[in-house]
C-alpha cells in the first residue's frame, strides 16, 4: 500500500515539474512562429465575398 502513495506522490512531482517548464517554455518564446510571418506573401488571399460586395442589379424597366 505504501508504494501506492509513493507512485502518487512522484507522479504529482512530475506533473507539476511538467507544467512549471512548459510555462516557462511559454513565456520564453520557445512556441512564436518566426516562420509564417515571412513567407505570407507568398499565399493567396482569397476575400470572401458577401453580398455588399457584390454590385447590384437594376430591376428591368417595363417601358
Amino acid at each position: 500500500m505504501e508504494v501506492i502513495f509513493l507512485l502518487i506522490a512522484i507522479s504529482l512531482v512530475l506533473a507539476v515539474t511538467f507544467l512549471i517548464l512548459f510555462f516557462k517554455a511559454m513565456k520564453g518564446g520557445q512556441f512564436d512562429d518566426d516562420y509564417t510571418p515571412s513567407v505570407r506573401i507568398l499565399f493567396d488571399n482569397h476575400k470572401k465575398t458577401t453580398k455588399k460586395d457584390q454590385p447590384t442589379k437594376k430591376p428591368k424597366s417595363y417601358e
